[in-house]
């Protein structure tokens, strides 16, 4: 299947990229459930990074491939799915990671879309939920991708969360998005 290039997230509405978001066509991993075969050696790191026998995987085209093939199970692992075979991958924190945001509408009419570092687009709201851990070194945003899947917020993204929701003067401080509230103190 050909990989094209994600969509400049700036030049588009939310209405887009939500319609975009609807319209991905992943492989249903879900319904796929191959004997387990082993390790895969490949490794997604806390910043996104993707490695292969510790060696980085430098072709985006590549880590959107696998991507699409990524799965959780329900004891948390994460695997690599395809219809004859299931490797486990191991990810240091979340599977894909939020590198942009852009937000359409104030308040409790707002929208929040984010791109991922595979170039997918998640428009935040049911069934994609922004959550916050609290870690030794502060917060940790994630939004809900699919499946159990996660992408952790980059710092400079969860600044702007936290601007918005100041701005907004909910209580407690949060921020909508598709009708969703999402208070931004660890659950």
């Amino acid at each position: 299947m050909p990989m094209t290039p994600p969509p400049d997230l700036a030049t588009l509405s939310l209405a887009e990229i939500a319609r975009l978001a609807d319209e991905q066509k992943l492989p249903p991993v879900a319904s796929w459930n191959p004997d387990h075969c082993g390790h895969s050696d490949m490794r997604i790191a806390r910043d996104g990074s993707w490695f292969h026998q510790g060696s980085p995987i430098g072709r985006p085209a590549m880590v959107r491939l696998f991507s699409t093939i990524l799965r959780r199970e329900a004891d948390g692992r994460h695997v690599l799915v395809t219809p004859v075979e299931k490797l486990d991958i191991d990810v240091e924190d979340a599977a894909f990671v939020a590198v942009e945001m852009k937000v359409e509408g104030e308040g409790a009419a707002a929208d929040i879309a984010f791109r991922l570092n595979t170039g997918d687009l998640v428009p935040a709201g049911p069934g994609h939920d922004i959550r916050f851990d609290e870690h030794g070194d502060g917060p940790h945003p994630y939004l809900h991708v699919r499946g159990g899947l996660e992408a952790l917020i980059v710092r400079s993204v969860y600044y702007d969360i936290v601007a918005l929701a100041l701005n907004n003067g909910s209580t407690p401080p949060g921020v909508w998005s598709r009708g969703s509230f999402f208070p931004i103190a660890p659950a």
